[in-house]
């Protein structure tokens, strides 16, 4: 018992702290809200984590380990089913944006708090946030750069990566819903067709990535 109580500690203030962090982001989150829901000490979570600061980086970083390696996984297996063809855009689209919203919907990955999670910190304008996302980050986009660069040799290379900057800040929208839309012009939708079901949000979002990263090259006077 005493040698993985220290693991189930640190499981529970991940937990804990994370769920905090996606209802009121970190900065919006004490160290005593923390320790008070884990029923934990503050000298248990400075054992674990050593600051708040390195808290939140290993909160966010448990969950960007499995989206991403989960990426990886799903590229590796459609390269070696392509046998060195290039591989279809959607197929490119969907294993990198389609397995964050299916990850999203897995209560196994916490699903209540993932995307919120996400949501509040991608925009984070913190240093260390910005270091993390492109330590965890940077294989991934490689990888995925260098498929859509393959998949589309007729699009130049600057408008590929133009396009995923678009696609990136679509799939950001997505995530948040139509709470900021409904606040700010009133526009309201029936609740069956809120985007937080992921039934109707995934075919929705790949279906304007898809377009948006086939339409026509724009042209330049």
């Amino acid at each position: 018992m005493q040698e993985i109580r220290p693991s189930l500690t640190r499981e529970s203030i991940l937990d804990t702290a994370e769920a905090l962090f996606a209802q009121q982001g970190h900065d919006g989150t004490s160290m005593r809200q923390i320790t008070t829901a884990a029923g934990v000490n503050l000298a248990s979570v400075n054992y674990h984590f050593g600051s708040k600061e390195s808290l939140v980086q290993a909160v966010l970083k448990r969950r960007l380990e499995v989206l991403n390696r989960e990426r990886l996984r799903l590229l590796d297996e459609l390269e070696a089913q392509a046998e060195g063809r290039p591989l279809k855009p959607s197929q490119i689209v969907d294993a990198f944006f389609g397995t964050l919203l299916r990850l999203a919907a897995d209560p196994a990955q916490a699903g209540s708090t993932f995307l919120p999670l996400l949501e509040r910190t991608m925009t984070d304008p913190s240093d260390f946030i910005r270091a993390l996302f492109a330590e965890e980050y940077a294989d991934v986009l490689e990888r995925y750069r260098n498929a859509l660069f393959a998949a589309l040799p007729d699009v130049p290379k600057a408008e590929i990566v133009w396009r995923f900057q678009f696609m990136l800040g679509a799939t950001s929208y997505a995530i948040i819903g139509t709470d900021l839309l409904r606040s700010v012009t009133g526009w309201t939708i029936d609740e069956a067709e809120q985007p937080n079901n992921p039934d109707l949000l995934l075919p929705r979002l790949m279906s304007f990535l898809l377009g948006g990263l086939r339409s026509p090259l724009p042209h330049v006077p």
